[in-house]
């Protein structure tokens, strides 16, 4: 049996105006204006409410909207019916189905998917099924996919409090595919092979977004005796990896909970919540002080079966996280449990009185929460709530990533309740006509863009595979068509870029035309390939590369400064020259480099300092 079972969601914007309205599709650095909102669920067509929604609408939180000039509109706000359907974004739709060979539907019905979490002012998302049944292949294995929507994407937070969030609605609207596979996946590594496969598909189009959040991917995914846990909003596609094997050591950690839990004979906890505020009147934990001094409660529960279980002693069992995860979701910024303590101010006399008065012993243990007392009793129910949950396994569960690859509670995972049709949005009869017209306009495959960088450069196959999965095919083309450097073009995308990235440099902020005048700049020996990097750093700032090249003072230098400058260093460093002759050209490239700080190409700095090193050595 497989140890693994992974679907991909992926969802990529499309680089067109937004779905119901004529707004242009940017982000704005500046918001204007707020408008405040609740969301509440309402019940599905089939009667129901969305146990997903219903959590969050419980969480009591409120939404303040800002609206942008330009790129936002009375559809944005709810306050005006959706437009007709932007017809671009549909034949992208299309077009991507053809390219998996998917089934396309007849006819296109938007639905609404009730979404509470404030990303959209009107409480759903407008979605449509475009195809079904496509596949791809990722190293010889198939792979299916299940289907292919078109959607609408959310407002971007910007800021939260234990109150409201803050949304901006430059983002809500703009289109966006949505791809999902079967879980077909059963390695972390096969996850990010599916996901760049998929990528590269949606970038061949010519027509999606590029840079930081305009593709996103979520993960569904299971272990035997687990469950489907849905990790939503990754960004880092080389992190997909580092999620699964985390979840996959989350989910089979709540397994052998489980076991423990079933041998001691454990039992569905009540919640019987306890004041204990008296007990802490003196403690001296910061956490407790601040509670009390907010005119705040300390409330206890008992935990019976669950010592050893919230942090073991080898910090593998860590059933405590998960409750105070769910703790959080009312306001609270944690809980305290038994396995943790003494710590935190919190001394073992106080724990000790604590088990006394709970009349806590052999495998029982407690947990404390330290707020106003309405928000701190909410907390610790849910924190009974997933104790219980734990004596089943792993439950389903909607997660959000966290930068160093583990994931933290959201959610429940939502269920068939939160659809119903869009009744403002018309069908769209998908006619053959409408196919064989997309059929006509189909882009290049990846694999065949790929053979034509082979072909006509030179390049080797991983380098065309490379240009082509990071999508830099369109840009390589022009530029390796007029300035005839084709090397040093593939060289600054596929090595400089990534170096660039390391050092946290965004590589999508440096515009075309920049990158251009960079590759003009050495085809002029205004300054050498050496010096893209660091030209590439001050535009990435915002410079132009004229004043990066003035900042930096790059400009080229003459043959003579040059020599003389190789000439200094080779007389510096004569002992070495004379110990190593010719030998010593290596070794001496990188000071000498060094001192000219990229204003002179290395093919020509080497040739110089062999020559300045016979003429040291003939004396």
């Amino acid at each position: 049996m497989n140890e693994l079972k992974c679907g991909i969601e992926i969802h990529q914007q499309l680089d067109t105006r937004k779905l119901f309205c004529s707004c242009d599709s940017n982000l704005m650095d500046e918001g204007e204006g707020s408008y405040y909102r609740r969301l509440r669920p309402t019940t599905s067509e089939l009667g129901k409410i969305d146990r997903a929604a219903l959590a969050q609408f419980q969480r009591g939180l409120g939404y303040r909207y800002q609206c942008c000039n330009g790129v936002t509109c009375l559809v944005d706000l709810d306050e005006e019916p959706p437009h007709p359907v932007n017809q671009d974004a549909m034949d992208i739709a299309l077009t991507f189905s053809e390219m998996l060979n998917a089934n396309v539907i007849d006819e296109i019905q938007f639905m609404r998917k009730i979404v509470v979490d404030g990303s959209n002012t009107s409480g759903f998302q407008r979605t449509s099924l475009i195809s079904t049944d496509g596949s791809i292949e990722v190293n010889g294995k198939r792979i299916g996919i299940l289907s292919v929507c078109l959607e609408e994407d959310a407002a971007r937070k910007l800021e939260s409090n234990d109150k409201e969030i803050l949304y901006r609605l430059d983002r809500l609207g703009i289109p966006l595919i949505e791809v999902a596979t079967a879980p077909d996946m059963t390695t972390p590594e096969e996850v990010m092979e599916v996901a760049l496969r998929i990528g590269t598909l949606l970038r061949a189009t010519k027509k999606v977004k590029r840079g930081i959040g305009t593709i996103r991917e979520d993960l569904n995914i299971s272990v035997p005796n687990g469950a489907r846990i849905e990790i939503k909003g990754v960004q880092e596609l080389r992190m997909l990896p580092d999620f699964v094997r985390n979840e996959m050591k989350r989910q089979n950690m709540l397994i052998e909970i489980r076991g423990i839990l079933q041998a001691r004979d454990a039992r569905c906890i009540p919640f019987e919540p306890i004041d204990v505020t008296d007990m802490f009147k003196d403690c001296d934990s910061k956490v407790i002080r601040g509670a009390l001094d907010a005119k705040g409660k300390i409330i206890a529960i008992r935990l019976p079966c669950l010592a050893g279980v919230l942090n073991g002693d080898d910090g593998r069992l860590r059933l405590g996280a998960e409750l105070a995860q769910y703790a959080r979701t009312r306001g609270v910024k944690g809980i305290f449990h038994s396995d943790e303590l003494p710590n935190y101010g919190i001394s073992q006399s106080y724990v000790d009185a604590l088990k006394a008065h709970l009349n806590v012993e052999g495998y029982d243990a407690f947990a404390i929460c330290a707020a106003k007392e309405p928000k701190a009793k909410e907390a610790l129910e849910m924190a009974v709530m997933r104790a219980n949950m734990a004596l089943d396994g792993v439950p389903e569960e909607t997660r959000d990533p966290l930068p160093d690859g583990t994931t933290r509670y959201s959610r429940p995972l939502p269920g068939s309740a939160r659809m119903y049709p869009e009744t403002d949005v018309p069908p769209h009869l998908i006619t053959e006509e409408r196919i064989h017209r997309v059929r006509d306009a189909m882009p290049e495959l990846p694999e065949e863009i790929e053979r034509r960088i082979v072909e006509r450069y030179g390049l080797n196959e991983q380098q065309a595979r490379q240009l082509v999965r990071k999508g830099y095919d369109e840009v390589f083309f022009p530029m390796a068509d007029r300035f005839k450097m084709v090397t040093t073009i593939a060289t600054t995308l596929l090595g400089t870029y990534p170096e660039l990235e390391k050092e946290g440099i965004d590589v999508d902020s440096i515009p075309f035309d920049a990158l251009n005048d960079v590759f003009q700049g050495v085809s002029d020996s205004t300054f050498s390939k050496e010096a893209i990097p660091l030209i590439l750093k001050e535009v990435s700032k915002g410079l132009d590369v004229d004043d990066a090249v003035k900042s930096l003072g790059l400009a080229a230098i003459g043959s003579d400064e040059a020599t003389d400058i190789i000439a200094s260093i080779i007389r510096d460093r004569g002992d070495f020259v004379k110990s190593k002759g010719l030998d010593a050209v290596g070794p001496l490239m990188g000071p000498v480099m060094a001192a000219l700080r990229g204003k002179m190409d290395g093919s020509k700095v080497n040739s110089a300092l062999r020559s300045e090193i016979e003429r040291f050595l003939k004396g």
